[in-house]
């Protein structure tokens, strides 16, 4: 099983008529919009997304991927390393991209207009993007996930992490690996499994715990632009 993370070491307040603020769901009220409705749509929404999710993490787990970290020059957007080879952050990306979502576009576009926000300078002395790799490193993937999606807090409590949730882990020495939550249990422990690639192509494991959890985040999709 090999654990090398990739390119881990590579160079590369409202008032209304005086009265106090209504709030969100007042306004909805005022303006006769049916809040139970918009509140349970959205979450009717990310339930959708997230069972779609969840699918194509599982399904990733039916296919051979010899774990490769090799650079490697991609198109963009929709790029992808051979279907054939990866790391533990092209499994992510695959799961993703199933569901409609490019974290190569995403990432990038993100990393362009706040570019000191991202880790590429500290961590690999970069002074530009490249969409061939930076959505493909873990640390960047940290970032972008706190930033466009919902970061939660670490835990060590199986409950607190759900099905389509994104974890983190630092392996040993700073050696960073991600994978998903998904809805298949452990009859072992009874926790959520997760599918990621560690070395062996993508698996489902019980391996929540086995690591340092370095960050936990839920992300469903780009906010479409209004």
């Amino acid at each position: 099983m090999r654990y090398t993370e990739l390119f881990t070491h590579d160079p590369i307040a409202l008032r209304v008529d005086s009265r106090p603020a209504l709030g969100l769901l007042g306004i909805l009220v005022c303006v006769g919009l049916p809040v139970a409705q918009t509140v349970s749509s959205s979450a009717s929404a990310r339930a959708a997304f997230t069972h779609k999710l969840v699918a194509a993490a599982v399904e990733r787990t039916t296919h051979h991927v010899r774990y490769d970290s090799a650079y490697v020059h991609i198109p963009y957007p929709n790029g992808d390393v051979p279907a054939d080879t990866g790391v533990c952050t092209d499994e992510i990306i695959r799961i993703y991209r199933a569901v409609g979502v490019d974290l190569q576009k995403e990432v990038h576009e993100d990393m362009q207009a706040n570019y000191s926000s991202y880790p590429n300078h500290a961590l690999w002395r970069l002074s530009r993007t490249d969409t061939n790799i930076d959505h493909r490193r873990v640390p960047n993937l940290r970032v972008f996930f706190s930033r466009k999606g919902e970061k939660l807090g670490i835990t060590r409590n199986p409950a607190d992490y759900a099905p389509g949730d994104l974890v983190t882990w630092d392996l040993a020495a700073n050696v960073t690996h991600i994978g998903m939550v998904v809805d298949r249990k452990s009859e072992g422990s009874g926790r959520y499994m997760i599918v990621h690639n560690i070395g062996g192509g993508p698996q489902l494991e019980d391996v929540l715990f086995n690591w340092k959890i370095t960050g936990h985040y839920r992300y469903f999709g780009p906010t479409p632009q209004r």
